[in-house]
């Protein structure tokens, strides 16, 4: 999706990034492995495996094997294996349960992290190493995880095809302004409070609102309206090949998505930040891991603003340590959810609500496709 730099390419012809993107639900057919393992099985002639990670895949996880990976390895004298995890709470519980866990760190979504940490299934960090939770944006510092990159859906267009930009989902929903359809992310979470936004609710009010029966009740009411126009997506490159192909006119869309594009192919995909919904991807570390101290230790040279700055070269994600934007390059600070002028007025999803209420409205909410 990204287009990779010519010292990542040539770094993955040397094997330090290769990487399985997709097709299996748990973990990659087979580790990675840095130069420092080159030639060792995944568990050294003691008994003891190798320190391994667990993280998304694609051109991410080729990225951060050459900006975190090796380094990291070159630091310790130590090999690192890593594996792809295409997410799910039910992998940690069963690698945990199961006893001796051969992941040791593991990047994992809000939700599961919530869900992990309160059911004993994660180390608790040392804040210490990490130099305090105030380092971090809001919702990238919990008792069991810290934020490895940020990532916003926010509303997309084509700045050559739609000359007047639209500034808000009040927009979005005005078909009379901006005739044509919209594609938005066919679930529950999202939609509903893209909805209420766009019906007059203030960000800081948004789950409160979205918490009651009447909340729910207009957040549906809203979708009814704009309902004939909307093209669902599922795929994250869905909204933007729709946008590209001119079948809709906006589309709420992942901001790495949007960049990728314009990055790789010239696209003038437009994003609008103000009342976007930032959600955040954390370090990990699983419960009674092998190499925990080594997990520990990773997470807290992954977190540093001078190597976090690294990242948005080769991917367009936010970077939830708080002194890293002021080192990320001009040209690609504005590409970031987390660069000061588009984090204004965002919104952080409310982990808490969908972990209390995902069922219930993702119940509701085919209920309300399907009529």
């Amino acid at each position: 999706m990204k287009q990779i730099p010519l010292s990542l390419l040539f770094a993955s012809v040397l094997g330090i990034a290769a990487c399985n993107n997709g097709g299996n639900t748990t973990e990659s057919a087979a580790s990675k492995a840095t130069p420092q393992a080159a030639g060792s099985s995944p568990s050294a002639s003691n008994g003891q495996r190798d320190f391994t990670i667990a993280a998304t895949g694609g051109t991410y996880q080729d990225a951060i094997r050459t900006l975190y990976f090796k380094p990291f390895s070159e630091k310790t004298h130590k090999p690192i294996l890593d594996e792809v995890f295409d997410g799910g709470y039910g992998v940690i519980q069963a690698k945990v349960q199961g006893g001796n866990p051969n992941w040791d760190v593991v990047q994992i979504e809000s939700e599961d992290l919530a869900r992990a940490c309160t059911d004993g299934l994660l180390e608790k960090l040392d804040w210490d190493k990490l130099g305090g939770k105030d380092k971090f944006i809001d919702g990238a510092a919990s008792d069991c995880g810290v934020g490895a990159i940020v990532w916003s859906t926010a509303i997309a267009y084509d700045g050559d095809k739609l000359k007047t930009a639209p500034q808000s989902w009040a927009d979005f929903w005005d078909t009379k302004k901006f005739p044509g359809k919209r594609s938005l992310r066919k679930s529950a979470k999202y939609s509903l409070e893209f909805a209420l936004l766009a019906d007059g609710v203030k960000k800081e009010e948004l789950y409160k609102v979205l918490g009651t029966p009447e909340g729910v009740d207009r957040a549906f009411k809203k979708l009814d309206e704009l309902k004939p126009s909307i093209v669902w997506w599922e795929a994250g490159a869905q909204p933007l090949q729709f946008l590209a192909s001119g079948e809709v006119v906006m589309a709420s869309a992942y901001n790495g998505r949007i960049a990728g594009l314009n990055r790789t192919e010239g696209k003038n995909f437009k994003v609008v930040w103000p009342q976007s919904i930032y959600a955040i991807d954390s370090w990990a570390i699983l419960k009674d891991a092998a190499n925990k101290d080594a997990g520990m230790d990773f997470i807290s040279f992954a977190s540093l603003p001078e190597n976090q700055a690294k990242l948005p070269e080769f991917v367009a994600y936010g970077l939830p340590n708080k002194d890293a934007a002021s080192k990320v390059p001009e040209k690609y600070a504005a590409e970031l959810p987390t660069t000061a002028a588009n984090m204004t007025d965002s919104i952080p999803l409310d982990v808490d609500f969908w972990i209390d209420h995902s069922e219930e409205l993702t119940e509701r909410f085919n209920a309300w496709l399907a009529k």
